[in-house]
């Protein structure tokens, strides 16, 4: 039985003008009144999904989002962290040697804040996020010592494609590494992923993945889709999310999510 849906946000629940649909809006709400558990899983933080929060309604005193890719889960009504994996800064010295060598820019985020690396290249990052976060330039050899959610190298799409080809397995196997924009390549702790944080917060509620329904469209959606009871790839997602689906509805605006709820649960 299916008592969680988990939601990738761009180019899945998201229209391309970044807005939920109203007609997606209705369906999610509907679902979630009746006790099935409706949860947004971002690389963002809670703070930069707030607004999706609030026009979801998912403000019962049991509502979760996944944020940082899984690794970190937080109630939505007072912010407490439920699970939270990251890593120390040394854990990010082979990423920062790599990008120097090759004059990548590099951001790291703790879990409340971005650290642009400012003897490195300068980043696109800021722009690209448009997100409530502070961003703190700072050198390396300053970085505080404390838990850090992620890394991100963002880029053309072209640099971008050869940082992965031509990245060495000094730094490719040290991190679980996704591509979930094509400006935008993240550096994870080992075996992080949604599927991580889900995995938590299903536990949480005493459930499992069989329960579990998902939606998304992008490299980074990849471990929940192939996890979930009922994995969904949009009709606008990369071939690759498409084969490991069980199922395909149409594109984000095309209200894809609506659309297969609608089929799902037979909605009227």
């Amino acid at each position: 039985m299916i008592k969680m849906i988990a939601l990738d946000l761009d180019n899945t629940l998201l229209t391309s003008d970044k807005k939920i649909s109203k007609v997606n809006e209705a369906e999610l709400k509907k679902l979630h009144q009746q006790g099935i558990k409706v949860v947004l899983c971002t690389g963002r933080p809670i703070n930069a999904i707030w607004k999706y929060i609030k026009q979801l309604g998912l403000d019962d005193p049991d509502d979760y989002t996944i944020t940082f890719n899984g690794g970190l889960v937080v109630r939505n009504t007072d912010k407490h962290e439920l699970f939270k994996r990251g890593m120390n800064r040394d854990a990010f010295k082979p990423l920062y040697e790599y990008a120097n060598k090759n004059d990548f820019p590099l951001d790291i985020l703790d879990f409340t804040q971005v650290y642009p690396i400012s003897d490195l290249k300068p980043s696109i990052y800021q722009q690209m996020l448009n997100a409530d976060m502070q961003f703190v330039p700072t050198k390396f050899s300053e970085m505080p010592d404390e838990s850090y959610s992620k890394a991100v190298i963002a880029a053309e799409p072209d640099v971008l494609d050869r940082a992965v080809k031509d990245m060495p397995a000094t730094v490719r196997d040290h991190y679980h590494i996704v591509r979930s924009q094509p400006k935008i390549l993240e550096f994870l702790a080992p075996n992080v992923d949604k599927a991580y944080g889900l995995g938590a917060l299903l536990s949480h509620y005493g459930d499992d993945f069989s329960n579990l329904m998902a939606f998304g469209d992008a490299e980074n959606d990849a471990g929940m889709i192939k996890k979930a009871q009922v994995g969904v790839a949009m009709a606008n997602a990369q071939e690759p999310i498409k084969k490991i689906a069980t199922d395909v509805t149409t594109s984000n605006d095309d209200d894809g999510v609506a659309a297969f709820l609608q089929k799902y649960f037979k909605v009227k």
